[in-house]
């Protein structure tokens, strides 16, 4: 049985407290290993140490770039090392298919080796002012921000931990990383391999356990500089509100009800398989999931023809077997999803395949559900506003390209959406009206280091990924420096 403990201050520690919180299997609900259950004096020590760490001794934040550099190259080796045994680990604590656990560190590995290289590439800017004061040179520095709080979800424990964690840490920063409550095991490799990779003491602190009680303390605090947070918008606005305390920087990736628009001059068998991948991936656990499908009237009994049966014939079962679909990562987010199935069809979508927990072939012990697909859908119906975060769509018809654009934009989110059509000027046209801050053109889902991720309106603000989200880790100093040895000449007296 594994005892997954914080890593504070270089040290492996239980909770001061000395509780444990079970880990659990979703896949067949065995307890896999206990997590330390910290509480406000936990926090209050990771913080310590990371402001030491920042403030105090500086090692991190003064070490010349391409030393960081090389750090993180070693530390994307040996994920590389690892990645067969982290595959397993991230498998059994979530429930996703082995292969999708494979390609998360794969980008994992990756994430790492892009932040490494861009840190030591040129930043900041020098300009040419006027010489009201005399002749001077104004430019301007990245330098970090500072203590770093980063609060991760549970759908993609490593890949979106990485998302922050190669960024902050390339920059300089010192930081406290708090994950998912049920889904800390890869977290604890992956400090082990910042251990022995060389990141000093203090600079890399991770606490485990509640989000509420450990969330807010790390928002309210003001030894907090900054602080990111994927997970529900819900949560994102109570962060929002503590972190108001001292100003600090924040960065918010929330929730999302994301549409696709499908045009009748497109290639069905390519639809379903893209909308297959939107919302079926990683069992639907994706805020950026192509939950909401709008299709033109002409073609909606020949899609969703192919969809249901494509649906109908999906594997599910062990994720250590390859199934198309592996369990829902606990119990109480399945018990979420069939209430939301439940509340579906009582609002009079028509549920055409699945909609039911899935006990069979082995999967009575886990936590299950079968691909849902809902027909009939209007705009008002709580399955269309609302995030399900699951393997439930629901589909919606129109027959203007205006309409589509208005149903689409019909949402409190912002996040993501895609339009399916041959007619390139079309695709350009809508895609620029659908106010999310991740669009696709002809396909669905693929996410990439270089490129910039996060969303408009109630789906967040800040980016991760790309030279956007290493900016969300540092701020922007102005140095202006007088070239003149003269007074200014300013006052006459």
């Amino acid at each position: 049985m594994k005892e997954y403990q914080n890593y504070i201050n270089g040290e492996w520690t239980p909770a001061i407290s000395g509780k444990t919180t079970d880990i659990i299997n979703p896949a067949n609900g065995d307890v896999i290993g206990h997590a330390a259950l910290s509480g406000k004096e936990d926090v209050e020590l990771a913080i310590k140490a990371a402001k030491e760490s920042f403030y105090g001794a500086g090692e991190w934040r003064r070490m010349p770039a391409q030393d960081r550099a090389d750090i993180l190259f070693k530390v994307a080796d040996l994920l590389g090392e690892a990645k067969p045994e982290l595959s397993v680990i991230e498998t059994e604590n979530h429930g996703k298919p082995l292969r999708e656990s494979e390609a998360d560190i794969d980008d994992v590995i990756h994430c790492f080796k892009y932040y490494a290289g861009l840190i030591t590439k040129p930043c900041g800017g020098s300009y040419e002012v006027n010489d009201g004061f005399g002749p001077m040179h104004s430019y301007t520095i990245h330098e970090p921000v500072g203590v770093c709080a980063l609060i991760t979800p549970w759908n993609y424990p490593l890949l979106i931990a990485a998302w922050k964690l190669a960024p902050a840490l390339a920059a300089g920063n010192s930081i406290i990383l708090k994950p998912a409550t049920i889904t800390p095991a890869s977290m604890v490799v992956l400090f082990d391999i910042f251990e022995k990779a060389g990141i000093p003491k203090g600079a890399a602190n991770l606490i485990l356990g509640p989000g509420g009680l450990i969330g807010n303390e790390l928002a309210e605090s003001k030894d907090i500089d900054c602080i990111t947070f994927t997970g529900s918008t819900v949560v994102g606005q109570s962060i929002m509100r503590a972190a108001a305390g001292n100003v600090k920087k924040i960065g918010l990736e929330l929730g999302g009800k994301s549409p696709s628009i499908l045009f009748p001059d497109i290639d069905i068998e390519r639809a379903v398989e893209w909308a297959m991948l939107g919302i079926f991936l990683n069992q639907g656990e994706i805020c950026s999931a192509g939950s909401r499908i709008i299709i033109h009237k002409s073609i909606h009994d020949e899609f969703v023809k192919r969809f249901v049966e494509r649906a109908n014939n999906m594997t599910i079962g062990d994720p250590m077997k390859n199934p198309d679909i592996g369990p829902i990562v606990s119990e109480a987010q399945l018990n979420t999803i069939l209430k939301y199935i439940e509340i579906g069809k009582k609002e009079g979508a028509d549920c055409l395949c699945g909609g039911e927990r899935h006990m069979a072939d082995g999967c009575a012990d886990g936590f299950f559900v079968r691909p849902t697909i809902f027909d009939n859908c209007t705009s008002d119906m709580t399955i269309v506003k609302e995030e399900i975060f699951g393997p439930v769509v629901t589909i919606q018809t129109f027959e203007t390209e205006e309409e589509a654009i208005a149903m689409a934009n019909d949402t409190d989110y912002g996040l993501a959406g895609a339009v399916f059509t041959n007619d390139h000027m079309r695709a350009i046209r809508v895609v620029k009206e659908i106010r999310a801050g991740i669009t696709w053109i002809n396909c669905y889902n693929p996410c990439f280091n270089e490129a910039p991720w996060g969303g408009y309106k109630m789906s967040g603000i800040g980016r991760d990924l790309g030279v956007h989200g290493l900016e969300e880790y540092q701020e922007i100093k102005q140095i202006n420096d007088s070239l003149d040895p003269g007074l200014p000449g300013w006052y006459t007296n």
